[in-house]
């Protein structure tokens, strides 16, 4: 490890920084819309993005700091258990195909801005869409917090803001800084701005993975000394192994399995997708990101060249960073922290946007001011962006990391129970609102329930995400063993509120409505009472 701040490196860095923050600003003028106070304006990008724009702006939105960071760290601790982002993000792209271009129909047809806005509308009910809306912002939190720390593991191997012993304000004056920057272009811009970032972020992170493939395992003597030392390691500390052990299988696939479900739960995801200019972008969409799988199984190799590069460090979130900055020159360094520096500010400015519209569509509008103007709805996201965005600060700047990193996993527990209501939703009107309520609540707190009980040697609660699956025996992920509670709960009650002949609500929606493309006949955009009259 070099002692002292990294000159070369930081330039860069800051280079890299200053010229997105000027594109950040610049891109309120890009694609610039006639009438600006709206949420499809501000909060989508005037749902006018084609397939390259949204292909780079989901891959910067899912593909994030922390993916760049964790992913690796993950194999750096553990061995191959860490690899169960590749086969998850493999196993996600069929699976959304078959549904994201269903809702990118309907919430074209209706105006839809959330998934909030979409339950509410196929099943009438506003108490099932608090629920989805209440659920994402939770969810998205931690994770927008996250990002922060992906910066702040960057400044700290650079040697940024002083040591531990530091003034606190002295050592976070950069993060602050970034945070700040953020925030001025994302109040400004809207998504137009993490949509032209995610260009810059995404290019540099291929870069970054292509040159770092090649060129550390030949200073380290290939990728047989690569996994030679990994197994080295492995065998010497117990921490895991080249191959995941038998015993933690049934954790590896049930993560897996249950990450796919629920990554396209997430408000951030849904909100790159609805920016989308036609259903057959996010066709083709489905089809090409898996690109993004490539890189990440390449990605997770640094694990391995971490070890073998003798990184030792005593936070696993910084094993990448330093092994960059050990194998890398100064200047290739500096270009390899801005990519993972940017790669926190696309995702988090996308988080907090998707977060601020469904406070603003689904709690703002829908029970505190239904008469609300569209200049109004836009004017309350913006600031709800700036407060959520507050918020995952002061996480970052007063909590441990493992506690962000341990309510991140929580929060993808939660959101996949949103999962029978949205894509339910999607193919069926068969299960009941009340039902589907009754189950999210279930699935809610068993899963709550089931990850306070976890200890790790850093937390006596929510210290991990998997645990005894009833009935079963077997340790696996408590997000899968929520859902299936969460839909069994759904079904049988959906039968019994049925017999009853219990008042089923109000579908605004129509089958057509679910394959309607821009452009065909009689599909326009169908606006709420309150935004009619907004140009689109």
């Amino acid at each position: 490890m070099k002692d002292g701040v990294n000159g070369v490196a930081l330039g860069v860095f800051v280079f890299f920084f200053l010229a997105v923050t000027v594109l950040g600003f610049l891109a309120s003028r890009w694609r610039k819309a006639e009438n600006e106070h709206s949420l499809d304006e501000w909060g989508l990008g005037g749902r006018s993005f084609g397939t390259w724009i949204t292909w780079f702006l989901l891959g910067g939105d899912l593909y994030t700091a922390y993916t760049f960071v964790a992913v690796p760290a993950a194999i750096y601790a553990a061995g191959a258990s860490g690899f169960f982002a590749v086969p998850y993000t493999i196993l996600v792209y069929p699976l959304i195909f078959t549904f994201l271009p269903r809702l990118w129909s309907v919430s074209h047809r209706h105006g839809y801005v959330t998934t909030s806005d979409f339950v509410r509308g196929r099943f009438g009910s506003k108490g099932l869409s608090l629920a989805v809306a209440v659920t994402g912002i939770l969810a998205t939190m931690p994770y927008i917090a996250l990002q922060l720390v992906g910066i702040q593991a960057v400044l700290d191997v650079m040697g940024v803001g002083g040591g531990e012993d530091t003034n606190w304000f002295v050592k976070d004056l950069p993060l602050l800084i970034a945070f700040g920057v953020l925030a001025a272009y994302t109040y400004s811009s809207g998504l137009r701005a993490p949509a032209m970032i995610a260009f810059v972020k995404d290019t540099l992170i291929y870069i970054v993975i292509a040159v770092a493939i090649i060129y550390i395992p030949i200073k380290l003597g290939g990728f047989d000394e690569i996994f030679a030392k990994a197994g080295e390691k492995y065998t010497a500390t117990g921490a895991g192994g080249l191959v995941p052990a038998p015993a933690g299988q049934w954790t590896y696939a049930t993560l897996a399995l249950g990450s796919a479900l629920a990554l396209f739960m997430y408000p951030h995801s849904i909100t790159a997708t609805l920016s989308s200019k036609s259903r057959e972008v996010i066709r083709r969409n489905t089809t090409i990101l898996p690109l993004y799988s490539l890189m990440l199984g390449l990605l997770a190799l640094l694990g391995f060249m971490a070890i073998a590069a003798g990184v030792k460090v005593t936070n696993g979130q910084l094993a990448i960073p330093q092994l960059f900055e050990d194998m890398f020159p100064d200047w290739f360094a500096g270009v390899a922290f801005a990519a993972i520096g940017i790669g926190a500010l696309v995702p988090a400015a996308i988080m907090s946007i998707a977060a601020a519209n469904l406070f603003t569509r689904n709690i703002y509008k829908d029970f505190i001011k239904p008469d609300a103007t569209p200049e109004q709805e836009t004017k309350v996201s913006k600031l709800v962006s700036l407060l959520v965005k507050v918020g995952a600060l002061v996480f970052v700047l007063t909590m441990d990391k493992t506690v962000a990193i341990n309510f991140q996993l929580l929060g993808g527990i939660w959101i996949l129970q949103t999962f029978p209501a949205l894509v339910g939703g999607l193919f069926t009107r068969w299960f009941h609102r009340w039902a589907l309520l009754t189950g999210w609540a279930v699935g809610m707190l068993y899963g709550t329930l089931a990850a306070y009980g976890v200890a790790s040697p850093t937390q006596k609660h929510f210290g991990g995400s998997a645990k005894e699956i009833p009935g079963i025996g077997e340790i696996g992920y408590i997000g899968l063993t929520a859902f299936v509670l969460n839909v069994v709960v759904t079904v049988i009650l959906t039968f019994a509120l049925k017999a009853l002949k219990a008042p089923d609500g109000i579908d605004e929606t129509s089958p057509a409505d679910y394959t309607a493309d821009a452009g065909d006949p009689g599909v326009e955009v169908e606006l709420p009472p309150a935004t009619a009259g907004t140009s689109h």
